[in-house]
């Protein structure tokens, strides 16, 4: 049964679903202009081709379960946990590269994206604690 009890957190998950299916419309379904986007070389090596398109594929994954979250925020705390996670694991990485001198500044459309979600992803679990809603 659908909980709207939050409707702020149903828009949030909606747009992070949206956000994310934006980026595996690119690095899913069109890998090698995206790598070549980014990090301005091709994307020749079968392994690296096969690598940077799970990950993306993990992004187009999480299009559907931030769809589920949208649809209950209360129930479906866990796979906020873990997405939130992997937005900041991924936007940290991401961040290296740049500093690295391996990306572009494309990246850092992706990378200041995936925070600005970690900080409502922090906040959401912030108003869910504050009203005594189960996490996890």
């Amino acid at each position: 049964m659908r909980n709207k009890e939050f409707p702020f957190f149903t828009g949030l998950f909606i747009v992070a679903a949206a956000w994310n299916l934006i980026g595996a419309g690119f690095g899913y379904f069109n890998t090698e202009y995206t790598f070549q986007g980014i990090f301005d070389r091709p994307l020749n090596d079968p392994l690296f081709y096969e690598v940077y398109k799970g990950a993306w594929g993990t992004t187009l994954m999480f299009f559907f379960g931030y769809l589920l979250v949208a649809y209950n925020p209360i129930k479906h705390t866990g796979v906020a946990l873990i997405g939130g996670v992997g937005k900041l694991s991924f936007a940290i990485a991401e961040l290296q590269l740049y500093f690295s001198g391996l990306a572009n500044s494309k990246i850092l459309i992706i990378v200041i994206g995936d925070f600005i979600f970690c900080a409502f992803f922090a906040y959401y679990f912030f108003k869910l604690f504050t009203s005594k809603k189960a996490i996890i």
